[in-house]
Order: structure tokens, then sequence, then C-alpha cells
């Protein structure tokens, strides 16, 4: 998601968001700052957006990036 100085690296494959997740997710566990935190996941789910819109005709790859969704909408209502 990040590299080591600190930029943020554009996902584009399955295992990259799924990977990138998780690393999301321990972000937001981590002493990082609030706005390190917040755009992070404003930027993967900028990359989501687009990953899903790339597979929009693709019904096997569209199901898969789905399931990021709603694992990234369920960990977004956490944060609430």
């Amino acid at each position: 998601m990040f590299d080591i100085a600190g930029q943020w690296l554009h996902l584009e494959t399955f295992d990259d968001f799924d990977n990138g997740l998780s690393d999301l997710i321990d972000l937001w566990s981590s002493k990082a700052t609030k706005k390190v935190k917040e755009s992070a996941l404003a930027h993967f789910k900028e990359n989501l957006e687009g990953a899903v819109l790339n597979w929009a005709d693709n019904r096997a790859k569209s199901k898969k990036y789905a399931v990021i969704g709603a694992e990234l909408a369920e960990f977004e209502e956490v944060l609430k």
C-alpha cells in the first residue's frame, strides 16, 4: 500500500487489494496519524472504485472485487 518513502502504491490486482485491505486494517490499529490513516483509506477506496469499473463486464472478477468492497464497508462501519 505504501512504499518505504511513504508514497502510495497503486493497487491493480485482486491480490493487491486483498493484501492492501489487511495492510489498511493494520495501519488503523497502529500509531500512525489520523491524517495518514484517512489518506490511506481514501486512496484504497479510489483504487477499488477504479478496479470495479475496470472489471464491470467480467462477472467473475467483478464478484471478487465486490467481496473486497463488502469487507471494506464492514471495516468502515467498525470505524464509526
